[in-house]
């Protein structure tokens, strides 16, 4: 293998990844700005942000079944789904339709985004075999920044401004990289030398994910990791918000906060890819899970001190996605080398559908006691995901991870 090949093609995955991502929470980053000027009530709110997670659930459901992401061409997988993406989130400030139509685009979108993340994860593989865990954490913290740049764009000078910021800007622009994302994709982007071939579509497969003892605690960890990741990154910078705003201090300076949490994610996610290749999955990602489970209980004792708040979310955004890519680098060295693709796929559905709970939870605690307990419930996630690794460290087949590292 070329090694200047390799790192150039991991270069444009991590580029169009990014960009890619951007779709994902350009309604939530904008919700504030859409609940006043469109009258949303508070389930409409929620429902901006579930309905992408919906979307991508649907989207990773059917593509698991199918086995789309082992039988088509993954990379043209990703980029017509960014395109189609960039188009749908684009419609919504293009046209500004009702209510109902806006939640549907923003439903597809998390269809669309179906076909670039595990597409996406397939790809890297290709390219990175010892190294698998690095490569894939450089893809989660592509995500990662990904996810918080509509945060960023909520807070620049001159789309972001003081009061309520334009939302309109924010669409258009992450549309914008979205489609960057399909040309990259689409003109740029080569499978590696670890390609498989095609394969058939075998609908035993997807449960085969669950059947099978090490796949299975693999996804265990995963699904308890899945509760707290979109909770926290959905509803933290709600919360730095008010908490910025109950201390007399810059709402801008709250969502470029907000941005700063999320972001702090790819340091994590690549920082414990570096590790895991040496020391083991299961051990990086039980870390992880530990130390973003204490945030969890934690940070919101700090809710009347800005400041001090802000920097116990940074340690929680580094930790929380840290252990992301050893789920599914696990998962795809346990997994029958022909599906990959769709085990990864079959992870990341059920992995979401289990958000639509937490991101759900969380607002409902939120309004009933305040921020103080509104993130303790999120804890259950890292405990039973921490379970998991242990037990999948005594497992025989572990040693199939990070070359028998575990």
């Amino acid at each position: 293998m070329n090694p200047t090949a390799k790192w150039r093609q991991l270069a444009l995955l991590v580029v169009a990844e990014t960009c890619g991502m951007t779709l994902w929470m350009s309604g939530s980053a904008v919700v504030p700005q859409l609940a006043d000027a469109w009258k949303l009530t508070s389930a409409e709110e929620s429902w901006m942000t579930l309905s992408v997670q919906l979307g991508f659930v649907a989207g990773a459901l059917a593509s698991s079944f199918l086995n789309l992401a082992d039988r088509l061409s993954a990379r043209a997988l990703f980029a017509i789904s960014a395109a189609i993406g960039a188009l749908a989130n684009a419609a919504i400030p293009a046209f500004e339709p009702p209510v109902a139509v806006a939640l549907a685009l923003r439903a597809l979108t998390g269809v669309t985004l179906a076909g670039v993340y595990p597409p996406a994860m397939k790809l890297v593989a290709t390219w990175c075999k010892v190294d698998r865990g690095l490569g894939i954490g450089l893809l989660v913290g592509a995500l990662t920044i990904g996810k918080a740049v509509p945060h960023l764009l909520n807070g620049l000078p001159g789309i972001g401004i003081d009061g309520m910021p334009p939302w309109r800007p924010v669409l258009y622009a992450t549309s914008g990289l979205a489609a960057i994302a399909a040309v990259l994709a689409g003109v740029f982007v080569r499978p590696g030398p670890h390609l498989t071939a095609a394969a058939p579509i075998d609908l035993r497969f997807a449960l085969r994910a669950l059947t099978h003892r090490p796949t299975r605690l693999a996804n265990f960890g995963y699904l308890g990791h899945m509760w707290e990741l979109y909770a926290m990154w959905v509803w933290v910078p709600m919360m730095l918000l008010a908490s910025f705003e109950a201390g007399g201090l810059d709402g801008n300076a709250a969502r470029i906060a907000g941005f700063a949490v999320i972001a702090a994610g790819a340091i994590g996610s690549v920082a414990a890819g570096l590790l895991a290749d040496r020391i083991g999955r299961t051990i990086v990602a039980g870390a992880s899970l530990a130390i973003s489970g204490a945030c969890c209980v934690t940070a919101g004792f700090a809710f009347g001190s800005p400041l001090i708040l802000t920097a116990i979310c940074l340690v929680w955004g580094v930790a929380v996605v840290a252990d992301s890519a050893q789920f599914s680098a696990a998962v795809s060295e346990l997994a029958d080398p022909r599906y990959v693709g769709s085990a990864l796929s079959i992870q990341t559905a059920l992995g979401f559908l289990l958000t639509l709970v937490s991101i759900g939870i969380v607002p409902l605690i939120e309004q009933a006691i305040g921020w103080r307990h509104a993130f303790a419930v999120l804890a259950i996630g890292p405990a039973f995901g921490l379970w998991a690794m242990i037990a999948l460290r005594r497992e025989p087949e572990s040693t199939r991870m990070a070359a028998g590292r575990r």
